[in-house]
């Protein structure tokens, strides 16, 4: 696994990169039929045909794999890791599994599973790669991904390409981990989560080097705020090329820079033990 510079033969490929695609068991298989369903595109638009979503639109014909996150239906039942493919609609690869009872499933496929491995799921599984089981039942100091954050509702954390959380202590019916980001959580320990960080960590080395690849993945170009009308942006307007006369800011005012997000009374709120640092003013609050 790694990354593949292209000869600097256009402007366009020069300094540009792609993943080698090491780790993918058959490159000219197709996925499994049975787990494939259609994807379609709705441009960052809602039901009313309104932009929700700024920056979304076209893109390459997609087809999606549906993942097993929750993996509570095959407990005690081991499969055999058959391939490890590629999905056009994560940064990570998934794993195609063969349950010995005739089942396949898709999985996001940790660093370190190889085709011809076999995983399990359930309370009586081995923290071993690849393996599901709930926090109970994880060892502390070990890596994870794929975590709950209630009991039956599937993974939602760390499921990005290179990200791991660590399982740091239980107390009780909680468990405490520690999130990429720095944050420490607690989850309740019925929470399910995979051992073993997520593969294709070299994902964020890879150097797009054209406007055209951006497009090709879905992403639709950004107009500064300054260079719009005042009535597009907060930024806009001014006689002649103005440079900002205020902290950068979104169309609807939210700072770029530091500004809160977070609903103040969410209900996850009081499970967050630290709140991750932000690079530019230190520790966030709420």
């Amino acid at each position: 696994m790694g990354i593949r510079v292209y000869k600097p033969t256009s402007n366009g490929r020069r300094n540009s990169s792609v993943s080698d695609f090491a780790e993918i068991t058959d490159r000219k298989k197709k996925p499994e039929k049975s787990l494939l369903v259609p994807h379609k595109k709705h441009a960052g638009r809602n039901f009313q045909g309104k932009i929700t979503t700024r920056h979304i639109g076209g893109g390459h014909k997609q087809q999606y794999r549906v993942i097993d996150f929750k993996r509570n239906t095959k407990d005690g039942v081991p499969a055999r890791v058959a391939f490890i493919e590629y999905d056009p609609n994560r940064t990570c690869r998934v794993a195609l599994l063969h349950y010995v009872d005739g089942a396949k499933a898709y999985i996001l496929a940790p660093e370190g599973l190889k085709a011809g491995d076999q995983v399990h799921s359930g309370s009586t599984a081995e923290p071993k790669v690849g393996n599901c089981l709930p926090l109970e039942n994880i060892p502390p100091g070990m890596s994870i991904h794929n975590v709950e954050m209630q009991p039956g509702r599937g993974g939602q954390l760390c499921r990005s390409a290179g990200v791991a959380a660590v399982m740091n202590a239980r107390d009780g019916e909680w468990a405490q981990i520690t999130l990429p980001s720095g944050e420490i959580r607690r989850v309740p320990s019925k929470c399910r989560a995979t051992i073993g960080q997520i593969g294709n960590p070299d994902h964020m080395n890879v150097v797009v080097g054209k406007a055209g690849r951006t497009r090709w993945m879905g992403i639709r170009p950004t107009v500064r705020g300054s260079a719009m009308n005042p009535v597009a942006h907060r930024m806009g307007g001014g006689e002649g090329r103005r440079n900002g006369g205020r902290h950068p800011c979104s169309a609807n005012g939210k700072l770029a820079k530091g500004g809160r997000t977070r609903k103040r009374r969410k209900p996850s709120t009081a499970a967050i033990i630290r709140r991750r640092k932000s690079r530019r003013y230190g520790q966030l609050k709420l």
